[in-house]
């Protein structure tokens, strides 16, 4: 019911075509851990490569908004910057870390490529 929005679809999308995969955990009582969030559901977090020393992240805006986003990761960033599609930093693109994550902001359907260069 509702818009495409509304409803859920890409997340719907996304569980459909890329399903979980359970994996067998050492204790059982291992708390919940997630390395990303996103603050918004028009924000998708599509993928985050491993590369040396740090993490290139890949976001979409999807529902054809614009919106200011959260990303939050757990993982220990010590600088973020935007790169270009090519993955190369891009000029004045440093990111302030804030306590909530990075913010970020979308026009519709930008994508932005993100590096977080991680603390050893």
């Amino acid at each position: 019911a509702g818009s495409f929005q509304e409803a859920g679809v890409i997340q719907q999308a996304y569980n459909l075509n890329f399903p979980l995969h359970g994996v067998p955990a050492s204790c059982a009582q291992c708390p919940a851990w997630s390395a990303f969030s996103v603050s918004s559901p028009a924000v998708v977090l599509e993928t985050a490569e491993d590369r040396p020393e740090a993490v290139l992240v890949r976001l979409y805006e999807a529902h054809g908004s614009t919106v200011t986003a959260w990303l939050h990761t757990s993982l220990p960033v010590k600088e973020a910057m935007l790169c270009d599609l090519l993955e190369r930093p891009a000029a004045r693109g440093h990111l302030r870390l804030e306590e909530r994550g990075l913010r970020l902001s979308f026009t519709p359907f930008r994508v932005l490529s993100v590096l977080l260069v991680l603390s050893r």
